[in-house]
């Protein structure tokens, strides 16, 4: 491919980082939306659940998009 331009990890984490922290977004929306309809309770366990894991996962890219601050 010639003249394209080829992202560093860098960024592909922050474009990583970014999806994630729109699932997470629409996780919560949709978690609202059925508490407010009184919804099915293991389908809005499920979803805070992944919605967790998609927290740890941002936590964890996060962490390696910041350098380590020696004090």
């Amino acid at each position: 491919m010639a003249g394209s331009q080829q992202l560093n990890p860098q960024e592909v984490m922050a474009v990583q980082l970014a999806v994630l922290r729109q699932e997470h977004r629409d996780l919560d929306l949709a978690i609202s939306a059925l508490v407010d309809r009184a919804g099915d309770q293991l389908t809005v366990k499920r979803l805070k659940q992944k919605k967790l894991h998609l927290k740890d996962q941002i936590a964890r890219l996060e962490d390696e998009l910041t350098p380590d601050i020696i004090a």
